[in-house]
């Protein structure tokens, strides 16, 4: 009997905590950041939630940057994040005694959209740059209509306006970093966006492709005008094809424990990611 108890004990104590039945998983989750995220998010919390009754988990959006700001602050458990963290915030979180952990957990890419009315399918990073910082102001400029263009931007704390900035306006022939037009619209969210597309012939946008719809129509990207020209898709963002892909993060303040822990070990399964692919975003691995 003594023997068979020694086994019992050593058999728990491998137990990874993944294994823990959903009884014994107790306590709350606070998700603070990245609006691409938030839907996303949110699945993942009433699925988890569904499965463990008694952790509640919190989503909240406003961007990376209010993600990353609450992680420092420690008033939040997962900061959900669409840029990486930056050098000065690594910092203040050292200061607060603790160092980010990231955690990948899925993949996007950047959807530029247009009105479904207009004619303009096609576009490079070159022109987009153009667009973007207000070189170009014309519809007719890119091969569409005599037509005023209307510049829709995610506001500066959101991480998908960093990503953007970063990876289509780029550097300037000084180097320096070449900044949105001031006539660009500043919008707080990834749907109002996808709204003002809609409803306005001349406007063009960016968003996570997960809010992709009807009523927007998304332009194909290439690198420079030889193509070729993608729009972005399960495949084309895995393959890194379509040009403006991008991963989706979680930070926690060091590693993570307790029902943190389960929740990413949920968030990584095949189960949390078939929940990437049923919002529309893509999973590390396919399903």
């Amino acid at each position: 009997m003594r023997r068979l108890l020694g086994i019992a004990a050593a058999v728990a104590l491998l137990a990874p905590a993944s294994l823990a039945r959903a009884e014994d998983v107790k306590g709350s989750i606070q998700i603070k950041g990245s609006d691409t995220m938030v839907n996303l998010c949110q699945a993942w919390a009433e699925a988890f939630m569904k499965k463990n009754p008694n952790v509640t988990v919190a989503v909240t959006g406003g961007g990376s940057g209010t993600g990353f700001a609450a992680l420092i602050a420690r008033s939040c458990d997962l900061a959900a994040a669409s840029r990486a963290i930056k050098p000065q915030e690594i910092e203040q979180a050292k200061q607060k005694g603790f160092t980010p952990q990231e955690w990948r957990v899925a993949l996007d890419g950047l959807a530029v959209v247009v009105h479904p009315s207009n004619p303009v399918k096609k576009l490079t990073i070159a022109q987009l740059r153009d667009l973007f910082t207000g070189k170009i102001t014309n519809w007719s400029e890119v091969g569409g209509p005599n037509k005023k263009i209307t510049l829709l931007s995610r506001e500066v704390n959101s991480g998908t306006h960093v990503y953007f900035k970063e990876n289509v306006l780029g550097n300037g022939p000084d180097g320096k970093s070449l900044e949105y037009s001031p006539d660009a619209l500043l919008l707080p969210s990834s749907q109002a966006i996808a709204d003002e597309v809609a409803s306005n012939p001349g406007a063009i946008g960016y968003y996570g492709m997960g809010y992709l719809n009807p009523n927007n129509a998304a332009v194909a990207v290439a690198k420079d005008p030889a193509g070729p020209f993608v729009t972005p898709s399960e495949a084309t963002v895995r393959s890194g094809e379509y040009p403006i892909s991008r991963p989706l993060m979680f930070y926690s303040p060091g590693e993570p424990t307790g029902a943190v822990k389960v929740f990413l070990d949920f968030v990584l399964s095949p189960d949390g990611q078939r929940i990437v692919h049923d919002t529309d975003f893509v999973p590390l691995k396919t399903q």
